[in-house]
């Protein structure tokens, strides 16, 4: 298994600030910040995305990919109610629970919520131009 840690400029300093390179697995390939393109062809045909981010926990969701949100909240509940996305906490306990589960074959089987068909700008064009003045 190999684990690929896109690595954002600030948490690479802090990395080194505090002393935590120990924490870096031999198995985690780390490489510096991608473009939109390079990180989507990087995580397309994952087993398993972690995240805190937002954006990922959308995108995860409309590719079918399982997700792991490593967070207390989410501005984005639908992606855990009808998506992939699994809220796993922020504590290494919680988060080596959910990914037990994930790797004893128990994974959220979600679905990608309604009107995510990438259609919306369609969408919109037609209600506007069915507005009445």
């Amino acid at each position: 298994m190999v684990i690929y840690f896109p690595i954002h400029p600030r948490t690479e300093k802090n990395i080194g600030r505090f002393n935590l390179k120990g924490l870096l697995n031999t198995n985690m390939k780390v490489v510096p910040p991608m473009s939109y393109l390079d990180f989507l062809s990087l995580w397309k045909d994952a087993t398993l995305v972690l995240t805190d981010s937002g954006g990922i926990q959308e995108e995860t969701t409309a590719l079918g990919i399982p997700c792991f949100t490593i967070r207390e909240n989410t501005e984005r509940p639908i992606t855990i109610e009808e998506g992939t996305n699994v809220l796993v906490g922020t504590t290494r306990e919680s988060i080596l629970a959910a990914y037990g589960e994930f790797r004893a074959g128990r994974r959220k089987k979600g679905s990608i919520p309604e009107l995510w068909d990438g259609k919306t700008g369609r969408r919109i064009v037609d209600i506007l131009a069915h507005r009445q003045a």
